[in-house]
């Protein structure tokens, strides 16, 4: 049950435990309020309610009454319309207007329906906006990213994997204005991660955590080594498909990013055992430096995420080094962390786990009798 059917059910059933009534005869009496109209239902409960339903169900609700939208307004922070398969440009022109307080927006598509005008909008009325996702909107352009620059400077993450019209003059300018971005999905943005534009990422966005720029193929090593130099705290970083890296990308990450956790070079057939003998003397060469920033926290050092499937130019050696350096990194059923598919000569590295289990458990000593 969902939509108006859902809200009229919960509308019936719905009863508040109220304040004492004299005629109860106690001193702390317990009366029963029945809620008879909408208007009825307090602001606070009201949003209580809506953070309980679907998004669906949230729009449905704003177009009850003025009074509702009005609530939904002030209490709205997190909103996916992913949901909806027809018309979602239109619905966005109509609500975001009315939902000014939204921080998180999914506008996620398997169909193009988004455009500029939609986007425009957003950035017009969603000022506090924190995390955005346009994944698949084919249909915008350059305007979009623009727009956004000027409207959303306090985005902290943004996804738009698969805007295959974006170019990186767009890109670039808007690093220049949301320099809070810590999350960054561009996979599948040929025309728009080209070194160029990673070279702004790298000097305006040294928050950057986590960035994909899987199938970027105009991607080269003078744009990865700018995000290395500039983005210090890069955790996650998926270079798969971007054939035209070598050794020296790895090199400058695994020397500048100390925080570095999960690496994607799937098909990155450039790279040999000179970046993974770099990456696994980055363990002992940071080490001082690692310990010294988390300082009493908690937190696992090193890679704990690589795939290098297809990567052909790999030997045994080098990979299993790798993996003795960085224990997190599993072989192993059920555990694959390290990513070797492809790679018919590297069938003999294992991880620590192999190991143990090749050695198996201690002999138990005899008791005395």
């Amino acid at each position: 049950m969902g939509g108006a059917e859902g809200l009229n059910f919960s509308f019936e059933n719905m009863v508040i435990l109220g304040g004492g009534d004299d005629n109860d005869g106690g001193e702390m009496g317990v009366g029963v309020v029945r809620i008879s109209e909408w208007k009825d239902i307090p602001v606070e409960l009201l949003v209580r309610i809506l953070s309980l339903v679907d998004d669906r169900t949230v729009v449905v609700a704003s177009g009850v009454c003025r009074g509702w939208r009005d609530a939904v307004s002030w209490g709205l922070t997190h909103l996916s319309l992913s949901w909806c398969k027809k018309n979602m440009n239109n619905l966005v022109l109509s609500l975001v207007p009315e939902f000014t307080k939204l921080q998180f927006l999914i506008l996620r598509q398997n169909v193009p329906q988004l455009q500029d005008d939609a986007v425009e909008k957003i950035a017009s009325h969603c000022h506090d906006l924190q995390e955005l996702d346009l994944s698949k909107s084919f249909l915008l352009t350059d305007r979009s990213l623009y727009a956004i620059a000027h409207g959303c400077p306090n985005l902290v993450k943004l996804n738009i994997s698969g805007c295959s019209a974006f170019s990186d003059t767009a890109l670039g300018y808007l690093t220049g204005f949301c320099r809070k971005l810590k999350s960054l999905n561009l996979c599948g943005c040929v025309w728009t991660a080209s070194d160029r534009a990673l070279m702004a990422i790298g000097y305006n966005c040294n928050k950057l955590q986590y960035l994909n720029l899987g199938w970027c193929d105009r991607v080269g090593d003078e744009g990865v080594k700018s995000l290395a130099y500039g983005c210090p705290d890069l955790r996650a970083i998926d270079l798969c498909g971007c054939v035209l890296i070598t050794d020296d990308s790895v090199i400058a990450l695994a020397n500048n990013c100390l925080h570095l956790r999960s690496l994607g070079l799937y098909f990155c057939q450039n790279i040999t055992d000179r970046a993974m003998y770099s990456l696994a003397q980055s363990r002992v060469k940071n080490k001082r430096e690692v310990w010294a920033s988390v300082k009493n926290r908690y937190e696992e050092e090193g890679l704990t995420n690589l795939n290098i499937s297809q990567c052909t130019a790999l030997t045994p050696p080098a990979v299993q080094a790798l993996c003795d350096s960085f224990p997190a990194l599993h072989t192993c059923s059920g555990r694959h962390s390290l990513i070797i598919s492809g790679c018919l000569n590297l069938t003999s590295v294992h991880c620590a786990c192999a190991v143990q289990a090749h050695r198996g458990p201690a002999a138990l000593p005899h008791l005395a009798h």
